[in-house]
């Protein structure tokens, strides 16, 4: 049986939500269309109350546009750009720009994030 590819990716932004907001303490995580943030979800923003991130979600096979074309069509403001994609039976991958990555663990003085 075929899965609604909208439906898909609209359980996966819930479950990614509900994830950030038990494991990183974020307690107002929500999908910005369960917040009615029609603004942010226009601009590629599925995840709010991320503090200090732009989160999207992508949960397919294949992906278009790729994670370059993504990332550069986020708001360009002083959060990180963060893409989480999932792929069927491969698990989720977190991409962010290098130098955002860099700036991430110097911030934690290389002992990891905190």
């Amino acid at each position: 049986m075929r899965v609604n590819s909208k439906k898909k990716g609209n359980v996966f932004e819930q479950q990614m939500a509900f994830r950030l907001r038990s494991e990183l303490n974020w307690p107002h995580c929500w999908t910005s269309r369960f917040m009615g943030s029609m603004w942010e979800d226009s601009l590629g923003i599925d995840l709010t109350g991320t503090p200090g991130f732009n989160v999207q979600c992508k949960h397919s096979e294949r992906l278009s546009p790729g994670y370059h074309e993504i990332l550069s069509s986020m708001p360009q403001n002083e959060n990180t750009n963060l893409i989480l994609h999932k792929r069927n039976n491969k698990g989720t991958v977190a991409v962010l720009p290098l130098d955002d990555l860099l700036t991430l663990i110097k911030k934690g003085n290389g002992k990891g994030i905190k």
